[in-house]
């Protein structure tokens, strides 16, 4: 028997797409009901290449808040990117993978001291800030750090929009590099940061714009202000590629007016959903279903509980004000559609994943997979009630396979890791396979990564 587990990375001999490949895990491994993410490797290396090529002179900074999977880290620092990191618990998860401070901003304007303390202990310099208190605590416990000023921006045409928690207006932001400059703190530069989900390309404008403004003060002052940093908000799901091509045109013009290529300038962004929203495609199975008569019309209503919800993959739901979309497999995808609800598989009433849908009908036992789950998912999932959320399954076809693997190599722990933590050995398996359906590649790879190929 050979085995597959949470963590697995599959390498298919052709390009899969992620139906087909659920598709395929579905067929072997029957007896296997769990939920699962597909996760697509490769289109995540196709984000990075498609990023690089359509703002080149952007250094993106992966925001771990948005997904904090290991193989994707690993994978992410391999391509290049840095990091966006927002407590001492991602520095510490993007460290303890080899990747070096210098690759790392600590983008959260208001911070705990002893996280404060624990980036200073472990080098990292930058961080950011946007009002006095912030800026004389950091004086206080880091005097050394190389600060970033965070300002406004209109986000109202964003997903989740921040403006209304962090960042100075431009009144303030003057004031506070002239305060930065009276307590002798370095500011290197200026961050912003357009609401994430953000699908209109004046925000950016309009705040480089002004970091201009702000930059070109912070000169006249003293301050080597040579870093800017454009932040996040780039859509990752599918059928957005037209959004971000828009959003970047605008942004690689908005740079060549107000700072052009001369060299003194570093600049970065935190792209998030950017990168992994659309990679990660969710496999929920039915559990049970509930057929409900409309006293008025005499109408069938059909409702279907599913093995994941909103304290799992579907958190997304009720923080990021998802609206999921399930897809069927061909063989339940038929003309004749129901009024339909799906819940979760908890307890709560609030564990909704959609009220009303037109779907055809569905038997206990049926799959339903979704899209565009990779963004704000698993990374605030829970086990409420006990219950399990999609673990992910990676795969990667043999060509893209062979020029990253090295990604997921084993890598020498810079730093102590301090709470014990419970390692997957070869022995520990949730899926097991015939060894004619699914040989094994054998390579050298880290204790907690499978490695395994299908045809």
């Amino acid at each position: 028997m050979h085995l597959i587990k949470d963590n697995s990375i599959v390498v298919t001999k052709t390009q899969f797409t992620a139906e087909e490949f659920i598709q395929k895990k579905i067929e072997l491994l029957k007896d296997e009901v769990e939920p699962f993410f597909a996760v697509d490797l490769e289109d995540v290396c196709n984000k990075h290449i498609r990023w690089l090529t359509s703002m080149p002179r952007v250094t993106p900074h992966y925001a771990v808040k948005c997904n904090d999977d290991t193989n994707i880290i690993k994978l992410l620092a391999y391509l290049g990117a840095g990091f966006d990191c927002a407590s001492k618990g991602e520095m510490k998860k993007v460290m303890d993978l080899g990747v070096s401070a210098d690759r790392i901003i600590y983008a959260n304007p208001c911070k705990q001291s002893s996280y404060i303390r624990y980036a200073q202990e472990v080098g990292v310099e930058v961080m950011t800030f946007d009002n006095e208190q912030e800026l004389m605590k950091i004086k206080q416990v880091y005097p050394n750090a190389k600060l970033v000023l965070r300002i406004v921006t209109d986000d109202s045409n964003a997903v989740c929009r921040f403006s209304m928690k962090f960042g100075a207006d431009l009144k303030t932001a003057f004031k506070l590099v002239e305060k930065a400059q009276e307590i002798n703190m370095e500011v290197i530069g200026v961050s912003f940061h357009c609401g994430s989900g953000q699908m209109t390309s004046k925000a950016f404008v309009d705040a480089i714009q002004n970091a201009r403004t702000l930059m070109s003060y912070g000169i006249k002052l003293g301050f080597d202000m040579n870093l800017l940093d454009i932040g996040g908000g780039y859509p990752g799901n599918l059928g957005t590629e037209d959004y971000f091509a828009e959003i970047a045109a605008a942004v690689n013009k908005a740079l060549d007016e107000h700072f052009p290529d001369d060299g003194n300038i570093r600049i970065i962004a935190e792209p998030g959903r950017y990168y992994v929203a659309s990679s990660y495609t969710l496999a929920t199975n039915v559990i049970a279903s509930r057929e409900m008569v409309d006293a008025e019309t005499g109408n069938s209503k059909y409702m279907y509980y599913i093995n994941d919800g909103v304290y799992g993959s579907f958190n997304c739901v009720l923080y990021d004000h998802y609206v999921p979309t399930p897809s069927l497999f061909a063989k339940n995808d038929s003309n004749e559609k129901h009024t339909t609800s799906i819940w979760g598989p908890t307890c709560d009433g609030l564990d909704c994943i959609n009220q009303s849908i037109e779907l055809p009908k569905l038997a206990i036992g049926d799959w339903i997979y979704w899209k565009n789950m990779g963004a704000y998912t698993i990374s605030a999932a829970v086990q409420f009630n006990g219950l399990p959320y999609g673990k992910p399954i990676y795969f990667m076809s043999k060509q893209f396979w062979d020029t990253v693997k090295a990604a997921f190599q084993t890598v020498p722990r810079k730093y102590q890791v301090e709470t014990s933590a419970t390692r997957v050995n070869s022995s520990d398996c949730s899926y097991e396979i015939e060894d004619d359906m699914l040989p094994w590649i054998p390579e050298d790879f880290a204790e907690d990564t499978t490695v395994v190929t299908i045809q």
